[in-house]
């Protein structure tokens, strides 16, 4: 790897975070804390461009870092339309304009035009690096039972394509030759089976498919859906919140704290169940996708916030460990694994894909 040095541009919610690596080293690395009074002017999301970059480029200046040194910059990439394969895509006008009039608001949009105007400035390119929205379902996988209602890909791509690549060196081997089956566990779960260096079958994290979590429903009974709707008169915005914010742990606890609910557990025979129940949700998630691979896995691997917990974790591994070794990377590498694919590209290990 050559001692390229990378800007990486990674907003969230309410912060906004930045790294600076060079030759795959941590130079700098700083959590931008936004304060709610200070966003509750925006009304939209993509209003907060200005803002956020005035504090990027401040605190990079605080920081002594010297923009001319910069070889490329990496941005999270946002809520795009669906992509068709993985991999690190050249932010160019056309992305910026789909995310500037795009109706899915995520603060992750602004990074592409963030970095993407400071690129211009600086006369360097900037990328995104497997986005949310990347869509590799094999067709089989695509139909959903009702014609006209295919199933999409939203998912933690850029983690769980990390996390593979990882243990993937650690087997010797290359990620594009290995079958994996990756659980990213956060506030949302998502769980892939991995072809060949390619997500073949995966739950829509976002929107109730696949496991309940912390904070969201997983994948409903029909009838149940339907009920909210036509029993209960729940609202569209009312069904979006169940299935992404109150659903999960919120609904059942009236938390998403995972250590409080392991906490509860340990004297509480109903957070105790409700514990065991994801577990075990995310056991059988797993399990399923072993048939889209024949049974011919050779890693199970689970990562995200919530494999910190050695109980969880046991939890799955017992169920699971007879498909494969089960490997086990706690937290989000999100940083690292954004310059990482950029530095690919700048090494020549792989060539950009330019988004259209």
């Amino acid at each position: 790897m050559e001692q390229n040095k990378i800007l990486v541009i990674n907003p969230g919610s309410t912060s906004t975070k930045i790294a600076v690596y060079k030759g795959g080293d941590k130079v700098l690395e700083q959590t931008l804390r936004h304060k709610k009074e200070e966003l509750e002017g925006f009304n939209k999301v993509v209003e907060q461009y200005e803002f956020r970059m005035k504090i990027i480029k401040d605190t990079l200046a605080a920081g002594n870092i010297d923009l001319r040194e910069l070889k490329a910059i990496a941005s999270r990439g946002g809520l795009l339309k669906p992509l068709p394969c993985g991999g690190t895509y050249l932010v160019n006008e056309t992305m910026c304009e789909d995310l500037r009039t795009t109706n899915r608001e995520h603060a992750s949009n602004l990074a592409a035009l963030i970095g993407y105007e400071m690129g211009k400035e600086l006369g360097i390119s900037c990328y995104v690096v497997d986005p949310v929205v990347v869509d590799e379902l094999q067709p089989v996988a695509r139909l959903s039972g009702l014609k006209g209602y295919d199933r999409t890909s939203v998912w933690h791509a850029l983690n769980q394509k990390a996390v593979a690549r990882k243990v993937a060196m650690m087997l010797g081997t290359q990620y594009k030759d290995m079958n994996c089956i990756v659980a990213h566990m956060g506030g949302g779960v998502t769980v892939a089976a991995h072809e060949k260096g390619r997500a073949i079958d995966v739950n829509n994290g976002l929107r109730g498919d696949g496991p309940f979590s912390p904070e969201r429903s997983g994948g409903l009974p029909c009838d149940i859906m339907m009920k909210m709707v036509f029993d209960d008169g729940k609202s569209r915005k009312e069904m979006e919140k169940s299935l992404a914010g109150q659903g999960g742990f919120v609904s059942y606890l009236n938390t998403n704290d995972t250590r409080e609910v392991e906490k509860m557990a340990q004297t509480d025979e109903y957070a105790e169940l409700v514990y065991n129940a994801m577990a075990y949700q995310v056991s059988k998630e797993i399990a399923s996708l072993g048939a889209t691979l024949y049974g011919k896995i050779d890693a199970v691997i689970l990562t995200g916030g919530m494999a910190h917990s050695k109980k969880l974790t046991s939890l799955i591994k017992e169920r699971v460990s007879f498909m494969a070794p089960v490997y086990i990377f706690p937290g989000e590498e999100e940083m690292e694994a954004l310059a990482a694919g950029v530095a690919r590209v700048l090494d020549k290990e792989e060539e950009a894909i330019v988004y259209k």
